[in-house]
């Protein structure tokens, strides 16, 4: 086992860039890390790697070897995954990220029900709007809502739901209803913080783009809904957010023959040959359910 663990101090080292990174992977402090990466290399009588002042970089030995001791410590957790499998229940400790909006919306009911499913199993939900990385971060599953998919997880993807665009019906009572996209220069337009002015929309006569400037931008999903929700504006939005909004009259659709980009998500999680037992039935569960989504478009994947 001391060795298996010291596999796992080099490897961790590796791939988060620091002695210090490791330890947080592995819950233990960095000087444990240093020995046993040290005792490791005085077993083998080779450096493996070099510390610097900018951090960790592997001699030509080191690099040679960490693939393979990649590769022993997945076939480990392999074999200890089949043996487990066949004698209990999923169990074990979760961590899951995903958006705050979509978290505080619809994932921790689904949370909920799943602990009710699986008494053995220990779930973390770590709502954050930015991407959280699932090495940094000891992450089993993320769900992220567009952006660009990182290289190295394997992207289930989980379906696509259009952004519509939709204000509270006090403000459409106070200011008008839009009955052409140009109109929206003249009414207040909510964006999120990130990205340039202007709006494109997919409507009968194809791509418009609407050069829009917004007085008021947020960082925030959340407050973002909450502003629309209190008057402040139109502001495009996904269907799984607002769909049972518009559905209980506290939202109402604006120019509902134009959409904006659609927003598709996926789960995350690492290219293991064989995951353990309580990721795989995790990511089963959140497939069925978030692809049922309120609002989800009619060509969903499989």
């Amino acid at each position: 086992m001391d060795t298996l663990r010291a596999l796992e101090a080099f490897v961790h080292s590796v791939e988060l860039g620091s002695l210090s990174g490791a330890a947080r992977a592995l819950g233990t402090t960095q000087p444990t890390v240093s020995k046993l990466v040290a005792g490791l290399e005085r077993s083998l009588g080779v450096r493996l790697l070099r510390r610097t002042a900018a951090g960790l970089s592997l001699t030509e030995e080191g690099q040679r070897f960490h693939e393979r001791s990649r590769r022993v410590l997945e076939d480990y957790g392999d074999a200890v995954a089949d043996a487990r499998e066949g004698i209990r229940q999923p169990r074990g400790l979760l961590r899951v990220s995903a958006p705050v909006t979509l978290g505080q919306r619809h994932l921790n009911a689904m949370a909920l029900e799943f602990l009710g499913l699986y008494p053995d199993i220990e779930l973390e939900l770590v709502l954050d709007d930015r991407f959280v990385d699932p090495l940094e971060g000891r992450i089993d599953v993320s769900l992220r809502v567009g952006g660009t998919l990182p290289p190295d997880l394997v992207a289930r993807r989980l379906g696509s739901w259009p952004r519509v665009l939709v204000a509270s019906p006090d403000y459409i009572a106070s200011r008008g209803n839009p009955r052409k996209p140009q109109d929206l220069l003249s009414h207040d337009y909510l964006r999120y913080a990130a990205g340039d002015d202007g709006v494109l929309l997919d409507g009968p006569e194809g791509p418009v783009p609407v050069p829009v400037r917004s007085r008021y931008r947020v960082n925030n999903a959340v407050a973002m809904l909450d502003a629309v929700l209190g008057g402040a504006g139109i502001s495009l939005q996904p269907t799984w957010m607002v769909a049972e909004l518009l559905a209980q009259g506290r939202l109402v659709r604006v120019l509902g023959r134009h959409t904006g980009p659609a927003q598709e998500m996926h789960l995350l999680y690492a290219p293991r040959r064989h995951q353990p037992q309580r990721v795989r039935v995790l990511v089963d569960f959140l497939a069925q359910r978030v692809a049922k989504l309120p609002g989800a478009s009619a060509h969903q994947a499989a």
